[in-house]
């Protein structure tokens, strides 16, 4: 009887065996795994996720949060005052920081960064911005003021929301508005509209249409959201110096004075 009972255990045990393998997919290991990659998207039609707050960018950094502190203090804004401005200042790039600065900087430095932006209505008003033209703003490298934008300074808040390179879009704008390149001080639309007259899909929240739409990002194609790139627009000498752009065609460059050419960008993406 126990040999009985002895071999039907034996038994009972190699199916339960047989069973939990046969349960089992041969091919899951660490290799393949049903979960989702770094920066996978869902779907075809969900965007990637941006980055983690301080994380590296996919695309690099200039002044990457783990090595540059993101306080407001002058020394650290100092800092990086000698990071060269590496965007070139065509027509893709004056548009594109004219939408930033108008939505974002005009409240407070006002529509031709005079300082006189509407924030200065408020009786007694919040805060005195000062002029962004003018001798003192003008002698500042585009490093420091695009520092500015990252880390924010006295009553100014960090405005690092502005993804980098378009900072550098917004340096190059601010330089416009000071006469060295020819630009619109005023807004691209009215309050409320959207499309054209608000800035783009960005690197880290590229809203591509297609996953073969290829424009993703400030620098990544000739044109960006309907905005054609000058071809004769030069890129900035290798012999500038890095701290400013001194080197920088006037302002009486065409290919600079040449207004934006917007035409409709294709919803349907690229193949």
């Amino acid at each position: 009887m126990n040999g009985r009972l002895k071999r039907a255990a034996q038994r009972l045990a190699l199916l339960s065996v047989v069973t939990a393998l046969g349960a089992c997919s041969w091919f899951t290991d660490f290799k393949r795994q049903p979960s989702m990659q770094p920066w996978e998207s869902p779907s075809d039609t969900i965007p990637m996720r941006g980055n983690p707050q301080n994380s590296v960018s996919v695309f690099g950094s200039a002044a990457p949060g783990y090595a540059v502190s993101r306080l407001a203090l002058p020394a650290t804004i100092d800092s990086m005052a000698s990071i060269p401005n590496p965007v070139p200042a065509d027509a893709r790039s004056l548009h594109n920081g004219r939408l930033y600065y108008q939505i974002n900087c005009a409240v407070c430095h006002g529509e031709a960064g005079k300082g006189d932006g509407p924030i200065m209505n408020l009786k007694p008003p919040a805060i005195f911005p000062p002029p962004l033209v003018g001798a003192s703003a003008e002698g500042r490298s585009d490093g420091y003021i695009w520092a500015i934008m990252r880390n924010g300074r006295g009553a100014m808040p960090s405005y690092n929301r502005i993804e980098e390179l378009d900072r550098w879009d917004v340096v190059n704008y601010i330089r416009g508005l000071q006469g060295r390149y020819q630009v619109v001080a005023a807004p691209a639309g009215l309050p409320g509209e959207t499309g054209d007259k608000v800035p783009g899909f960005s690197q880290t929240g590229p809203t591509r249409q297609s996953p073969y739409w290829h424009h993703a990002g400030a620098q990544a194609g000739p044109t960006r959201s309907g905005v054609a790139t000058p071809a004769a627009a030069p890129s900035p000498s290798p012999e500038s110096s890095p701290t400013d752009t001194a080197h920088a065609p006037a302002a009486g460059d065409s290919a600079r004075a040449t207004p934006p050419t917007t035409t409709t960008p294709n919803t349907g993406g690229e193949r």
